[in-house]
């Protein structure tokens, strides 16, 4: 089916193969960023006007809420959870200077003091805009849900 395609073929009006790849790059620095607990790199990838939403909470808007949240999620020790995720690419459109990216999603979140990890999988769609040449996430939507508890 061409409009879910991998490529989207003519869904990418004035894309170019380039603007697919680096946008395939920006979600593997993210992964690799996130596992790595390396929060300057996670927050390098979006801009200053970033907006997540997640099922049940409210929107977090800006790049310092994003930062902010991060900072309270490592414990009293200044350990931060480990992170570990795989994210599976449907689709990738690109038009002028915005992207949107269509992904299935799972993270498996373990406690700085470890123990089993919280895992959550779903569906994100993510918004890109391009800023000074460079692809950034500017929105982000996911519908993750909890696929197993820790312990279990």
């Amino acid at each position: 089916m061409t409009m879910f395609s991998r490529t989207c073929g003519w869904h990418n009006k004035g894309a170019t193969m380039t603007d697919e790849q680096e946008i395939r790059e920006l979600v593997s620095t993210w992964q690799t960023a996130s596992k790595l607990g390396d929060t300057t790199t996670v927050l390098s990838l979006m801009t200053e006007d970033v907006v997540f939403l997640t099922p049940g909470r409210p929107p977090m808007i800006g790049r310092t809420a994003f930062e902010a949240a991060t900072n309270a999620a490592a414990s009293s020790t200044g350990t931060r959870p480990q992170i570990d995720g795989t994210t599976d690419i449907k689709e990738i459109t690109v038009f002028g200077n915005s992207a949107y990216l269509w992904s299935h999603i799972r993270v498996a979140v373990t406690p700085p003091t470890g123990g089993n990890p919280l895992i959550r999988s779903g569906h994100t769609i993510t918004v890109f805009r391009r800023e000074s040449g460079k692809w950034m996430i500017c929105r982000d939507a996911n519908m993750l849900t909890l696929e197993k508890e820790p312990g279990q």
